[in-house]
């Protein structure tokens, strides 16, 4: 029995189990309803004209009811006031009906009515109320309460009747209420397990994350937020976003909940704060989500934070590398240029903005006698001075190597003051490394307006600056439109030597030839290779106009490159009328690691080809301003079996010097000491010192620009091996020479022609 009890106890619904929220708005409807059951029950009655009595007790019994509803404390009383005014009603309503039946039937549309609550006060005091109405008033008033003389005869059974109807109604109110609690239950039970797991992602995450309400309260926080700003395990209620340990740099922005009002899509926000601590500064990312009800109000933010001060320090960095040299500290050239752009756009020609250009006389010297590391303190102390110097807002940068620049606003004239402030400042030597070590610059000064174009800008302080280290160095230049034709000259020629690379070099860069010629007998023993430029247009252009700038930079290395292969292609023609060939080789090639394995790489696809037929000309200057060991790197070639020869000898500091530390094979004298030789006796005298200490080193001679005969004769007369010059021939296109070559072999072979007689005039050109 008891277990049928339970049984039937389970499966009934426990009732009372809505929100105070839900509850309430049921109780206002069902209140209201009343109200006006009992307005119109009123004027149903006074139209009917009859029965006043019965309607004086109906409105006294529903009128204290509806006020007993609004007041009694509790819900359950409440809902108990509203429950018997219903009933009262009712049977108010049927007494005014006569009993007919169908005024019965407010009572079973009530039963759902009164099912709202979900709670069984209200639920089963109606049901009780309505079968003791039926019952008790069935017996009294038996006309009034039934309509019909079956159930005036016997009310009890009808009031039976009538309750057991009510019931069978009000079951399926009970299933319906039964079946909502069990979903309910199960959707409880659904929302507590989703509650926890919510509630350990978002304590155990090691993600910093709050719940904050719109006026900026905090509602939760996990425990990676509470450790990140060190937070108590439990905060006061009050607790808001203005009590976080994190002071905003920039006050006046919105809190991030006044962002979400706006917004109903989440939102990223980072922002720098200061800690309240330690005063440590720190930059937050915050992402955020709001959290809207029905009508769009925002409920509550949530939010999880991630301290990207590493990040945005990282990002720092790198943009100051970008911007920054990383030597000296001064802007980089990128940067410069395009702070400059921004000065020139701001001035907009309203005031001039003078550009700085300076460069360090002989910093070369420094780097290779004191080394680079020197150099680098130099360099770095320069940009310590530079910023002491110019006025504070100037751009200052250094473009690379030991080339700087400034750039500042203002009158006209600032240029040229503060250049000459900074050559007055590189008079006091610079303390590096110990030493006070003297520096000078080349400085140029240019001022233009807001319309002029960055590069233009820069190119003519840098023009300005080449002029004045041109002029000796140490020295300030103002650039002037005569200083730009040598510039465009050189660009021009640069541009120049880039094409005839990227043509056929062959046509684009020929070979031309110059003979050297036995004093005694006029034999041509050998050439030198000279290269010539021919232009897209046809004409020919002497060395003069192309390798200077080739020298400058870089070029000579592939164009040396090229002469040499073609040198030795020419000389594979010639192979059985010339002996050897002779190519020249610049300062910057020889300072090339990669020229000797260049030369080994051309000569061992030359199988039985004797190295000995190439002789490389070194100049004398070369030899002095190479950065790398010269007689080792010469050493290295002739080890390759080429001979080396001493070009310009007579012309450089330490002449004799270098022919006994040098690994040469053959001394060029200069024509300075050949022009005029007949007619000088010290020159005389020269000659033949430096042509016995040549013979007692094991070395021959060639004298170059010979152009008289008479030189010729003292020549050949102090024991000159060779010379070279316009006497015999001026540099000979490759087929002219070739013409030359063939003509001299038929007379040696076949003719025998005495020496005087085959070279007693000038060859003609």
């Amino acid at each position: 029995m008891a277990t049928w009890m339970r049984g039937l106890r389970d499966r009934l619904p426990t009732g009372a189990r809505l929100s105070d929220e839900d509850w309430a708005g049921r109780h206002r409807l069902l209140t209201v309803v009343l109200a006006v059951c009992m307005v119109l029950l009123t004027v149903f009655g006074l139209i009917k004209g009859e029965k006043t009595a019965e309607l004086l007790i109906t409105d006294g019994l529903v009128l204290p009811s509806l006020v007993a509803a609004a007041r009694l404390p509790g819900r359950r009383l409440r809902s108990l006031a509203v429950a018997f005014g219903f009933t009262s009603a009712c049977a108010g309503f049927v007494a005014l009906c006569h009993g007919l039946t169908e005024a019965h039937f407010t009572f079973f549309i009530l039963i759902p009515a009164l099912a709202l609550y979900r709670d069984w006060a209200p639920f089963g005091g109606f049901l009780v109320a309505t079968t003791l109405h039926h019952g008790g008033f069935g017996i009294i008033e038996a006309d009034h309460t039934f309509g019909h003389d079956s159930a005036q005869q016997h009310p009890l059974v009808w009031a039976l009747i009538h309750g057991v109807a009510v019931l069978a109604a009000a079951s399926f109110q009970l299933v319906a209420w039964r079946f909502n609690e069990i979903e309910e239950e199960r959707a409880r039970e659904n929302l507590s397990e989703s509650q926890a797991q919510l509630s350990v992602a978002f304590d155990e995450t090691p993600v910093p994350m709050a719940m904050f309400a719109p006026d900026g309260r905090v509602l939760r926080t996990n425990s990676a937020y509470r450790e990140w700003l060190r937070l108590p395990a439990e905060l006061p209620d009050d607790f808001s976003v203005r009590d976080l340990p994190l002071i905003p740099i920039q006050p006046d922005e919105p809190h991030i909940g006044q962002l979400l009002t706006h917004s109903y899509e989440p939102i990223t926000v980072t922002r720098q704060y200061r800690r309240s601590d330690d005063q440590s500064l720190m930059w937050v990312q915050t992402h955020a989500t709001g959290l809207y009800d029905r009508s769009g109000q925002l409920r509550l933010t949530f939010v999880h934070c991630l301290d990207v001060t590493a990040v945005r320090d990282h990002e720092a960095e790198l943009r100051y590398q970008v911007r920054h040299d990383s030597l000296t500290g001064l802007l980089s050239r990128k940067a410069f240029e395009l702070d400059l752009t921004e000065l020139l756009t701001r001035s907009d020609g309203a005031e001039p903005v003078s550009v700085i250009y300076l460069d360090v006389d002989r910093f070369k010297s420094i780097n290779d006698g004191a080394g680079h590391t020197t150099g680098d303190d130099v360099l770095r102390a320069l940009a310590v001075r530079l910023r002491l110097v110019v006025p504070t807002g100037a751009l200052v940068a250094r473009l690379g190597g030991d080339e700087f620049i400034v750039a500042l606003a203002g009158p006209s004239g600032t240029g040229l003051r503060v250049a000459n402030g900074i050559l007055a400042a590189c008079e006091e030597p610079l303390a590096v490394g110990g030493y006070e070590l003297p520096v000078s610059c080349s400085i140029g000064v240019t001022t233009a307006f807001g319309s002029a174009a960055t590069d233009d800008v820069v190119l003519a302080a840098d023009t300005a600056m080449y002029a004045a280290k041109r002029a000796g160095g140490n020295r300030v230049q103002i650039f002037t439109d005569e200083l730009r034709a040598p510039v465009q000259e050189k660009i021009a020629a640069e541009a120049r030597v880039r094409r005839a690379l990227a043509g056929e070099q062959r046509i684009t860069l020929p070979l031309w030839f110059q003979p050297v010629a036995s004093s005694s007998t006029g034999q041509i023993l050998g050439a030198e290779a000279l290269v010539r430029m021919r232009t897209p247009e046809g004409e020919i252009l002497s060395p003069f106009h192309f390798i200077g700038a080739a020298e400058e930079t870089g070029l000579i290395v592939p164009l040396g490159e090229h002469v040499l292969r073609s040198a030795i292609d020419h000389l594979l023609h010639w192979s059985d009328r010339l002996g050897y060939v002779s190519v020249n080789v610049s300062p910057r090639q020889l300072a090339e690691p990669d020229f000797v394995p260049m030369v080994a790489s051309i000569l061992s696809r030359l199988p039985g080809f004797d190295p000995s037929r190439i002789v490389l000309e070194i100049t004398e200057t070369a030899v002095l301003s190479s950065t790398v060991d010269v007689s080792e790197r010469l050493t290295a070639l002739k080890q390759l079996g080429v001979r080396i020869a001493l070009d310009d000898f007579g012309t450089g500091y330490s002449s004799l010097t270098w022919l006994k530390s040098l690994p040469a094979d053959i001394v060029k004298l200069d024509r300075s000491f050949v022009a005029g030789l007949a007619e000088d006796p010290k020159k005389n005298s020269i000659i033949q010192a430096v042509l016995w200490l040549a013979r007692s080193l094991g070395m021959s001679t060639i004298a170059e620009g010979v152009e008289e005969p008479a030189d010729w004769e003292a020549l050949r007369a102090a024991g000159c091996p060779a010379v070279q010059g316009y006497l015999f021939s001026k540099p000979l296109p490759a087929a002219d020479f070739d013409e030359m070559l063939r003509r001299h072999h038929e007379r040696a072979t076949f003719e025998g022609v005495h020496l005087r007689e085959t070279m007693g005039t000038p060859v003609a050109g």
